[in-house]
Formats: C-alpha cells, structure tokens, sequence
C-alpha cells in the first residue's frame, strides 16, 4: 500500500503526562478506528463521552471522541478524534490499539498539514504560517504568522496568477489572429494595461518588506569588546538572570554565549564572546576567533569600551571588517561606555554612543529602548508584510523579473511576452504550491512536530 493510502495517527497535544491528551486518526481506516474502540460512531462534528476499549475489550480510558467526515475535516480524509487523559499509560494503551487496526501507522512530522496541503485545504504559503505559528517565541512572530496562515500572502497570489492568465490569453489570442488585422492591437493594450498594473504591485510589495522575512529568525546583536569592560556583565543584565559568568579577570569568558530576548515583540539574540586580544593561550584563541566570526555575521555589534577609555579602531575595525559592522554611519556598530558609576567618561560621541554602569543597571533601560526602535527599524512594518520567508520573496521576483520582461517584448513578438507571463504564473503557483515543488515539500513539512 502506498503510504499516502494508509490511515495516519499521532499524539496531536502535548507531551505526556498532561490533563487531557487528544490523539487524531486520519484516512480511510479513520471510522474503523473509531468504531472499533469506542463501540459505535458519534454523529459529525458532535462531542460524545464513550469508554474506550481495545481489540481484546480491555478498557482503556473513559474518553470524549469526534468524528469529522472527509472532505469536510483539518486533512480533507476522513478524521477521528480522541480526547483522552494524558498519562502516559493510558496513551501507550490507545496508540497501540490504534496500530492494530489493518493499514493504520503512526504520522511523520508535519504529515497531517501535508495531507491537508495535498488535498487543497491549504496553499504552501498558509502551510509555511503555520509552521511559523507553532514556532513563534514572540507576539510579533505569532501575529505575523497568524495573518499568512489566513491567507494574507495565498490570496493575494491566487488573484495575481488570474490575472496573469487573463492577460496571457489576451496576448495569446492576439497570436491566433495575427491574420485578422487590426485585431491583435485591440487585445494587447488592455493586455499591457493589466501587466503593467501587475508589475507595478508585486514591485511595491518587495520594496516595502524590508527585512521582515527575517522576523521569524530574529535580529542577532552581539556584544564585543577588549576582555574585562563588562561584556557579560551586560548580557546578564540584558536576560536579567545570570547566563555568564562574570569575573575579574581577563579571559573568563572563552565560548560564544546566546540569550534569546523578546523586545517588545521582537526576537532578538545577544551574544556575548570572548574579549578581543592577541593571546598565545589555545583555548582563548579560538575563543576569539568564535567572537570575531559571530560578530562579523551579527546585525547590530555593542562594542564596549570602559569609561572614558579611547575607542581602538584598529581592534573594532578587525572584528568587524567584512560584516554590517563596517560601516558605522550605518548604526550597525554602537560604542558602548561601560562603568560610568565609576567616574566621569567624557563625552560622548556623536550618535550611537551610550554611557552605562552594567553592574549597577544605570543607562541599560536607555540602551533596551535603542535596541527596540534600532529592531523596529530593521524589521520594517511587520503588520501588513505579505513576505516571511526568503523562498516566497525569491518567487515575487523571479514572477516580477518575467512581468517586466514581458511588457518589454510585447511590442517586438506577443509569442515572447506570452511565454515570460506563463514564467510568472509559474512562479506565483511555486508560491502557492500548486506546480512542481516537490522539491521544497520535504525541507518544509519536516520541520513540524509530530501530530501536526
């Protein structure tokens, strides 16, 4: 039997032991095992109380179940479910009463929305929502998932792969009657009219995501420096718990460490590495060369300096050399002046300085309310963003690219322009999932959980 013929279970709540535990069946095999365990089938969409029994009629759980008839249900088959209490003996028990009905197996990660995909009732783009849903860590992230997994990017391409299509077969019954004279031109202008209306949308879509796809990863932040001005001291202050250990002496910290952080909203990752200096000691020296790799790579760099100590633009420049960092007109590298409870630190710079005392907190809420305006900044309007995922934006421009291509070829052949709109339908249904993407389906829906 094919595995996508085979009826599919899995634990579909939380991990044992918990309150109640809600096992799914789905597919054909889906009534069977409901009936078989629960001694006869409730009516559709209606909570019913049975005493679940195994195949030997050993009682298992008493038990609430639904039943929800194909297509009408999550996966589009047929779908069982059994409300349970959640220890783990009384689940072992029903997973395993479950395995004994003929052409059941237990469900892959992510099989259950695939199979909800395969039968229409989801478009790749509100597959990918949902999978940012289960995994966002912030408000932002929940909200933003939200807001595809109802469709806010899938309705938008459905309508602009239709009118694609409409505007091809204008083109395209321009090439059937290139005999009939004037009759061509009469198709192509509302036909160039509609691609260029297209081209104009899809363009300002991209343009106006900024960096929004990345708001399911989160802004990284890394917090550099010479050993001993306070790195860790920061970052405990920063995860107001202490995640480093923090010494007087130079070197303690060897390894990168990362906090993740909820800014109002935003998913942020600080890290703190290893103080930055020439060192014949092996283990800190692969320390530094972690920090000088982590912070090349990181959207924002806290380069900490003590008091009023001179900034070393010589080891700044050195850690940050290739990365965003280089550039501190950009505002990608902030100097930090660390210790101000100490004595006086002079002034300070223009822009992009701050003036802290991390042991004591002092200046550290004015630096938070920096990193959430610098986050905001970075990421963009997220309420609105149709893009969250880097797959998504490559297929809008590759569908924008053969818009633009098309409306500069319509006028020497309507047989080239037709083909660049059948690549930008082509595009937008990769988007949808709807042709030849077989190739991502795997990468995607492995990334679920079981039960989902």
């Amino acid at each position: 039997m094919h595995p996508r013929d085979q009826t599919i279970f899995a634990l579909s709540s939380g991990r044992a032991p918990s309150a109640i535990a809600v096992v799914r069946v789905s597919g054909s095999q889906a009534r069977l095992a409901l009936t078989t365990l629960a001694g006869r089938q409730p009516a559709p969409r209606q909570a019913s109380r049975r005493l679940l029994r195994d195949g030997a009629g050993q009682a298992i759980d008493d038990a609430v179940v639904l039943w929800f008839p194909g297509p009408g249900s999550a996966t589009g088959e047929d779908v069982a479910e059994f409300h349970v209490h959640g220890g783990r003996a009384v689940l072992a028990a029903l997973l395993a009463a479950i395995s004994n009905i003929p052409n059941t197996c237990a469900a892959e990660p992510g099989e259950f929305t695939r199979r909800a995909f395969e039968n229409g009732k989801l478009d790749l783009t509100e597959a990918e929502g949902l999978d940012d849903l289960i995994h966002a860590d912030t408000d932002r992230q929940r909200r933003q998932a939200l807001r595809q997994l109802q469709g806010l990017l899938g309705d938008r391409a459905r309508d602009w792969r239709e009118r694609i299509i409409e505007a091809s077969a204008l083109i395209e019954a321009g090439i059937d009657f290139s005999d009939e004279g004037d009759v061509p031109a009469e198709l192509r202008a509302p036909a160039v009219k509609a691609i260029k209306a297209l081209h104009d949308e899809i363009t300002k879509v991209l343009a106006a995501q900024g960096h929004s796809e990345r708001l399911r990863d989160g802004l990284v932040v890394a917090i550099a420096g010479e050993p001993n001005v306070g790195k860790s001291t920061l970052i405990n202050q920063l995860a107001r718990r202490e995640v480093a250990i923090v010494s007087p002496y130079a070197g303690t910290t060897r390894d990168v460490i990362e906090v993740q952080l909820d800014l109002d909203g935003y998913p942020v990752t600080v890290i703190d590495t290893a103080g930055i200096r020439e060192t014949d000691d092996p283990v800190e020296k692969e320390g530094v060369r972690r920090a000088r790799a982590r912070a090349d790579a990181a959207d924002l760099v806290l380069w900490l300096v003590e008091g009023g100590h001179a900034v070393d633009p010589g080891a700044m420049q050195s850690l940050v050399k290739s990365g965003p960092g280089c550039d501190q007109s950009s505002g990608s590298v902030w100097i930090v002046r660390n210790k101000i409870d100490l004595g006086e630190v002079g002034e300070f710079g223009p822009g992009g300085e701050f003036g802290i005392s991390a042991s004591r907190g002092d200046g550290v809420p004015d630096l938070i309310d920096a990193l959430v305006k610098f986050a905001a900044e970075f990421f963009g309007t997220t309420e609105g963003a149709l893009v969250t995922r880097a797959r998504q934006r490559d297929l809008l421009r590759r569908a924008s690219d053969s818009l633009r291509r098309s409306l500069e070829l319509v006028e020497d052949g309507e047989e080239l322009a037709a083909e660049e709109l059948r690549a930008a339908a082509y595009a937008l249904g990769r988007l949808l999932g709807r042709v030849d993407v077989e190739d991502v389906l795997g990468a995607i829906f492995q990334k679920f959980c079981i039960g989902k």
